[in-house]
């Protein structure tokens, strides 16, 4: 298409540019006798004299083609500049123009694509002085001009340069408006051909089979291809001609067949969306709201939808409703099945999800999620969602089933009283969920929490709680909308309610263990001195005096700590976490004391596996 047009733009001027006498190419044909030079005068008004003429030949130029070639040909016209190139922007890209230079094409093709649409410095060899300059029009950028010079032009000539840039630019704009006018009125009337082309072929299918037989043996093919929307609005648009929409029962659109679609198609107002709903479910049949002929898709009383004809000419007849009301109809009874289609398998996954939660043998689990096509078997994460403007129904598990499809995630899904519960087979991005389900919401408002891997059946329960852990503490946070990891927590992993014995034990092996398999090894102390240097605020002296050992002692160990831990002590993060990590080893975990000794719960010092 790019090819096309520029073949177009380009081939007008070339057609032309042959038959001008040498020094008359600024001429417009209908003003072969306008010479390009001013009276005797001062040489700026001299060169403003010029460009006048210019701009006049370069608004009553035939098309943009013409008009590029003038300024190229006449930029001598602003100062002693050389053009070295030009291009056309078609369709998102720059097109050389006929006139381009071949000798440095291949560089300046190459700058003038970095500029991104900015102007900026061009080298040209031979030409101390280069620039392209955007030729820019209110909406969009037209072309660039790319001008060479023996010298750094003075303040005047750029002036003078700028100026001749400004008015190719609008006579472009200019040209590309009566252009698009042009093509907009033959598409038009293309149209207007089309529609009364495949009128009068409808008119000869009425006429010899009779129009309610046609309708009925296209909704039988709709019928044995699946039903779907996109099979009901394609069917519609070809029975009558006009634009034909699915919309679901909140506004948004699911198909749409024929011309005129809006895009982007508007976000619906959910007020005004459900006052229509009401208006039509009061009438019998379709009812036409403004430039919609507007039917429901209801079955058994609850609406999914509306199916729609676009029909601003009020052209619909009885033929046009008769087979709006059968679309309709087919519709319904198709998206009922799909619906209780997804029903039965959701409702498999779910019963499976709850016994994964609860706590079930695994050969069970792998044959279940077997028959329902999940493979069980790879390592998997649970993932909690919890949407503030929704309840967790079966509509909003239903939302978030089509979110994570959207991204590719393959999971299993149930839900609970406030919130909807994922097994996935992969570690979820870190946004990408909920980016899809404010799509789908039309809200941010959402939170979900994500547990560390899990790489066995028995261990999902526990998962499930990393994962309400996860979308708890981000519920208490300033930031309380959006996805947070369970092994991205830190200290918040052993706050709160929920917290066991083995999970205080896992914090402590992630800060302190290789301290203290250090100290085992090696009949060391490093975890005590730890704890003292927190227990004495940090202060060396007191620490030392506790710990009855010198000053320089106790330094060579605090330096030997961060090298065996590789944690800076001080970082804020790393010394809140090294300091709650050092209590619970000593007053939980009962770390430094002996068996039998009072807070040592029956445990020695050994390193935490």
């Amino acid at each position: 298409m790019a090819g096309s047009r520029a073949r177009n733009v380009y081939g007008r001027c070339s057609d032309r540019e042959g038959s001008l006498p040498p020094g008359s190419a600024g001429r417009h044909p209908t003003h072969a006798r306008r010479e390009l030079r001013p009276s005797a005068t001062s040489p700026v008004d001299h060169a403003l004299h010029r460009l006048e003429l210019l701009s006049r030949t370069l608004f009553e130029a035939s098309d943009e083609g013409e008009i590029l070639r003038l300024a190229m040909h006449h930029v001598a016209a602003a100062g002693p500049y050389c053009a070295e190139a030009g291009y056309f922007e078609v369709d998102g890209d720059l097109v050389p123009s006929p006139r381009n230079g071949q000798t440095h094409s291949a560089s300046v093709d190459r700058r003038v694509r970095e500029l991104e649409g900015q102007d900026g410095p061009v080298t040209v060899p031979g030409r101390p002085w280069g620039w392209a300059l955007g030729l820019r029009g209110l909406e969009r950028l037209h072309g660039y001009l790319v001008v060479t010079s023996p010298a750094r032009p003075t303040g005047a000539q750029q002036s003078l340069l700028a100026t001749l840039v400004r008015h190719t630019a609008a006579a472009l704009s200019v040209a590309f408006a009566q252009r698009r006018r042009r093509e907009d009125a033959l598409e038009l009337h293309r149209l207007r051909t089309e529609r009364a082309t495949l009128q009068q072929q409808l008119v000869s299918v009425v006429a010899e089979l009779g129009y309610q037989q046609a309708v009925h043996a296209l909704m039988a093919d709709i019928a044995a291809s699946g039903g779907g929307a996109e099979a009901a609005t394609r069917a519609l648009h070809e029975l009558t001609g006009l634009p034909a929409l699915v919309e679901d029962r909140f506004g948004r659109l699911k198909s749409w067949s024929g011309p005129g679609r809006p895009d982007p198609y508007p976000e619906p107002d959910p007020v005004r969306q459900n006052d229509m709903l009401h208006a039509v479910a009061r009438e019998f049949g379709p009812v036409r709201i403004r430039d919609r002929l507007i039917a429901l898709v209801r079955p058994h009383g609850e609406i999914l939808g509306v199916l729609a004809l676009v029909d601003a000419l009020d052209e619909a007849d009885e033929h046009t409703v008769f087979a709006l009301e059968h679309a309709a109809t087919l519709l319904a009874l198709a998206l009922a099945h799909l619906r209780n289609l997804a029903e039965v398998e959701l409702r498999l996954h779910r019963e499976l999800v709850d016994d994964l939660l609860a706590g079930t043998d695994a050969a069970s689990a792998y044959a279940r999620s077997e028959a329902v096509g999940h493979d069980l078997h790879r390592s998997h994460y649970v993932v909690v969602v919890e949407w503030s403007n929704r309840t967790a129904d079966d509509s909003f598990a239903q939302t978030v089933g089509r979110a994570a499809s959207a991204i590719g995630m393959r999971s299993l899904l149930t839900q609970r009283s406030d919130h909807i519960v994922l097994v996935v087979d992969d570690r979820p991005h870190a946004c990408a969920l909920h980016e899809a389900l404010a799509r789908e919401t039309g809200t941010r408002s959402g939170t979900i929490g994500v547990s560390a891997p899990s790489d066995s059946v028995p261990d999902i329960p526990h998962r499930y709680q990393e994962a309400q852990r996860a979308l708890e503490v981000r519920l208490n946070s300033r930031e309380r909308y959006g996805t947070t990891f369970f092994d991205e927590l830190g200290l918040y992993r052993i706050l709160g309610p929920g917290a066991d014995h083995q999970e205080l034990e896992a914090f402590v092996h992630e800060w302190l263990g290789q301290l203290i398999d250090y100290d085992s090894r090696h009949h060391a102390a490093m975890v005590e001195t730890l704890s003292r240097y927190f227990d004495c605020g940090g202060n060396y002296d007191e620490t030392a005096a506790s710990l009855a050992i010198h000053r320089s002692t106790l330094r060579y160990r605090l330096q030997r700590i961060r090298e065996i831990s590789g944690n800076d002590l001080a970082n804020v993060e790393d010394r809140l976490n090294l300091q709650v990590a050092t209590r619970v080893w000593k007053i939980v975990l009962g770390g430094g004391r002996e068996p039998g000794e009072p807070g040592s719960q029956g445990r020695s010092a050994e390193p935490l596996r």
